[in-house]
């Protein structure tokens, strides 16, 4: 139970802040957590693929990751919506 609430919890962070970082989006407070929580996904493959390590442990880290990912997600729906 405490996994799941860690999750909503860095998806929400890392959502919002990538929400600010790019702008244009208002998806509510349920789709800001979507948002970092598929982020988390991205993040994590993406440093993975790259090969690159966070200086920084535990949730600082997971939520750096996740911010990550949900930029990442946030500027492919711009280009895909063409905007």
């Amino acid at each position: 139970m405490e996994s799941i609430i860690t999750w909503i919890i860095v998806g929400g962070i890392s959502g919002f802040l990538a929400e600010r970082v790019i702008g244009g989006f208002h998806i509510g407070c349920i789709g800001t957590v979507i948002v970092g929580v598929i982020g988390a996904f991205i993040g994590g493959w993406l440093f993975n693929q790259l090969h690159i390590t966070i200086g920084v442990t535990g949730l600082l880290n997971t939520i750096i990751t996740s911010f990550v990912g949900a930029v990442v997600l946030l500027l492919g729906i711009r280009l895909l919506r063409g905007k």
